[in-house]
């Protein structure tokens, strides 16, 4: 049996590894869903924070699997809760260099619709419609239209420290394995990013990181959820 501790990305709740953490269990592992908090006061800092108070009652090390904005943070608690990791997931993301927040890593014309959005809403980003997401160039392939109303209605607005800073990152360890599931791009397309020494690809090029391609949108737990669970099944602890 593997423990694994599921953190979902911008404007999720813990329910939407449901289906995923379902799939899992029915092969006999444990899942630790992570709420992580939406006040308007949180951070990426306090994310962080909500990570390691998962892992901290775990009898064991686990499978840390962040997904789109979990990601960095998964990373940061991996390097200051190592002992109780075993294997580091990134769902469609990967790191981000120490302090770095979200928004400095995407194109300033989307940064500058974002602090738009953030300063319309006064506290946070809400989670932008389907026609925004494809827009912005974010895949929402393989989610029927009303299961993706259904998750917009439910989703959370992501506060705005959440989007506007980043976290401290300690030293990765090289003997932490770590495992990327492509959803929306491929290994192929990342390799020359890393190759090229690009911040928050270069580390992706050690030895410890291997890849693992599942073709969807940016959502797999909603629109290949069987599909992600059996890829996950696949990481072992070392």
């Amino acid at each position: 049996m593997t423990t694994y501790v599921l953190v979902p990305g911008f404007w999720l709740g813990a329910w939407a590894w449901d289906a995923v953490a379902a799939d899992l269990r029915s092969r006999g592992h444990e899942v630790v869903p992570v709420e992580l908090g939406h006040a308007p006061g949180d951070t990426a800092e306090s994310h962080v924070d909500d990570v390691l108070a998962a892992l901290a009652p775990l009898g064991g090390p686990a499978v840390l699997v962040g997904h789109s904005g979990g990601g960095p943070v998964c990373a940061a608690a991996a390097e200051r809760a190592r002992e109780r990791v075993a294997h580091l997931v990134f769902v469609d993301t990967g790191v981000l260099p120490d302090g770095v927040p979200q928004i400095e890593f995407t194109a300033p014309d989307e940064q500058e619709r974002t602090r738009a959005a953030i300063a319309a809403h006064g506290s946070g980003l809400p989670m932008p419609t389907r026609d925004e997401f494809a827009a912005l160039g974010t895949s929402t392939d393989g989610i029927p239209d009303a299961l993706f109303d259904e998750v917009r209605a439910r989703s959370l607005v992501e506060p705005a420290g959440a989007v506007l800073s980043g976290v401290r990152r300690g030293a990765p360890d090289p003997t932490l394995p770590k495992t990327v599931v492509a959803c929306s791009f491929t290994a192929d397309q990342v390799r020359p990013l890393i190759d090229g020494g690009v911040p928050g690809f270069a580390e992706m090029g050690g030895p410890e990181w291997s890849f693992a391609e599942l073709p969807t949108g940016h959502w797999p737990m909603f629109s290949e959820p069987e599909r992600l669970a059996a890829v996950l099944d696949g990481v072992h602890p070392a």
